[in-house]
């Protein structure tokens, strides 16, 4: 399975951005997909994810502003980031979770870059 990162760019603060994921095959086997991002100097964290029952869950600096989806027949994960922040700042990576036989496999996308200008 690859995934295919598009949509970032530089946006002014408080505008808006559309991340999308797109998977080379179906998505119905990820139990979880998400968004990641990682500034400089910093660790990779987790933005937003969404399971494969569409429960979703956001970090705290997201919440009110970034929304994800997810598009079964599209095989497709959008991140919609509004109000946008310079310390929103970052390289955003798609993340795409199976398991099988209790192991845990994450698949990632190759990384779009998102600058939010001040």
């Amino acid at each position: 399975v690859q995934l295919q990162a598009s949509g970032g760019g530089l946006v002014q603060a408080g505008g808006s951005l559309r991340l999308s994921c797109a998977a080379s095959g179906s998505i119905f086997s990820f139990v979880h997909m998400g968004w990641y991002r990682q500034a400089p100097g910093k660790q990779r964290e987790l933005v937003a994810s969404i399971s494969s029952g569409a429960g979703t869950n956001y970090a705290d600096s997201v919440k009110g502003r970034f929304t994800i989806s997810r598009d079964n027949a599209k095989n497709t994960v959008d991140l919609q980031m509004d109000s946008l922040k310079p310390e929103d700042t970052a390289i955003y990576y798609c993340n795409a979770v199976t398991t099988w036989l209790g192991a845990r496999y994450d698949y990632w996308g190759q990384g779009t870059l998102v600058t939010v200008s001040s």
